[in-house]
C-alpha cells in the first residue's frame, strides 16, 4: 500500500485568440479494490462556462467542458491524491479450466468479451509473431504465455517516447523493432486476441521510483488487460514487463486506443493559430 499524488498538467498556446470548443478529460482514475481516491482537484484556465461529468459506456470518468469568449492560452491542471495497493500475485487463481492454452470462455462470459476478442489490425504477422510464445509440444500455461509476451516485448524491442498522435500498428512494431507504450500494448493486445485470449486497452499513469529503471515517466503511460476466468482482468505492461498493478493507476480502458484520449477538444480559428501543446505528468510519493 502506497499513497501517491498525480500531477497532470496540459497547456495549449495560440498565435491569436480563439474560440474554444468543447472539451473531454479522463484525468480522474478509475476507483476500485486496489485504489482510493483520497483527493481530487481539477483546474482550468480560463473558467469554463459549464463542466459536468459523465460516465462513458466502459464506466470511465469523463469531464466535460464547454467555454465562451476567446484566448490565446488554455491550461488544464489535474491533481489527485491515491492510496494504491499493489497486486503482483506470483499465481493468479484462475479457473480450472483457464489454466492452460487453449481455453473457452463460457457461454456467460463469451458474449461479453466479443469486442475484447475482436482484432482491430490484420493479424496475420501478430499471429506468427504470438506463436513463439507457445510450447508447441504440450499446452503451455496460460500464464506463462502472457507473462512470456509481457517480458518478450521488452527484450525484443526499444522503448521509444512518441509524442505525435496515434499509434503504430501492430505490424509497424514489429517491422521497426521499437515502440512507444501504447504501441508495445496494441501488439500485445492483437497478440492475445490472435490466441483466442480477451484484451483491452489502459490509459493511466505509472509511478517511477528512482533507480527503478521503468519507463513511461513524466507523461500518461499505457498498457493493456487479459480477461482470465476467476482473475479477471489482470494488468500486463509490455513496456515495463510488469505484471499486475505494481507503480500502475488506471484511469480508462476500452477496446481501442481512440477511446481513451486523456484529453481532446476543438478550437475555432484559423489552422495557423494553433502554437504548440505542452504535457506534463509528476507522479510522486507521499506520505499518509
Amino acid at each position: 500500500m502506497s499513497f501517491l499524488t498525480v500531477n497532470h498538467a496540459t497547456v495549449y498556446r495560440y498565435r491569436e485568440p480563439v474560440g474554444l470548443g468543447e472539451h473531454r478529460m479522463m484525468f480522474r482514475p478509475r476507483e476500485s479494490h486496489d485504489l482510493r481516491l483520497v483527493r481530487t482537484n481539477l483546474a482550468i484556465t480560463p473558467r469554463p462556462a459549464h463542466l459536468r461529468w459523465l460516465h462513458d459506456p466502459f464506466d470511465n470518468s469523463v469531464a466535460v467542458a464547454t467555454f465562451e469568449g476567446t484566448t490565446t492560452e488554455l491550461r488544464f491542471e489535474s491533481t489527485v491524491t491515491l492510496e494504491h495497493f499493489e497486486n503482483t500475485l506470483p499465481e493468479y487463481p484462475l479457473e480450472e479450466y483457464a489454466r492452460s492454452y487453449p481455453f473457452r470462455y463460457s457461454d456467460e462470459d463469451f458474449p461479453n468479451l466479443a469486442r475484447a476478442l475482436a482484432h482491430h489490425y490484420p493479424y496475420e504477422s501478430v499471429s506468427q509473431w504470438a506463436l513463439q510464445f507457445l510450447d508447441p509440444a504440450d499446452y503451455t500455461a496460460t500464464m506463462k504465455i502472457l507473462r512470456d509476451m509481457t517480458r518478450g516485448i521488452r527484450d525484443q524491442f526499444d522503448y521509444i517516447r512518441r509524442p505525435e498522435k496515434g499509434v503504430q500498428t501492430p505490424e509497424e512494431t514489429l517491422r521497426n523493432r521499437r515502440g512507444s507504450c501504447r504501441d508495445f500494448a496494441v501488439l500485445m493486445m492483437e497478440a492475445a486476441r490472435s490466441l483466442g485470449v480477451a484484451a483491452r486497452f489502459v490509459s493511466g499513469y505509472i509511478f517511477v521510483p528512482n533507480t527503478s529503471g521503468l519507463a513511461g515517466g513524466g507523461a500518461t503511460h499505457a498498457w493493456m488487460q487479459a480477461y482470465l476466468p476467476g482473475a479477471g482482468w489482470i494488468d500486463f505492461d509490455p513496456t515495463n514487463s510488469i505484471v499486475g498493478n505494481r507503480n500502475l493507476i488506471r484511469v480508462a480502458v476500452a477496446w481501442t486506443p481512440e477511446q481513451v484520449l486523456p484529453l481532446w477538444g476543438t478550437y475555432a480559428g484559423s489552422p495557423s493559430a494553433f502554437l504548440d501543446m505542452n504535457v506534463t505528468v509528476n507522479v510522486t510519493e507521499v506520505e499518509g
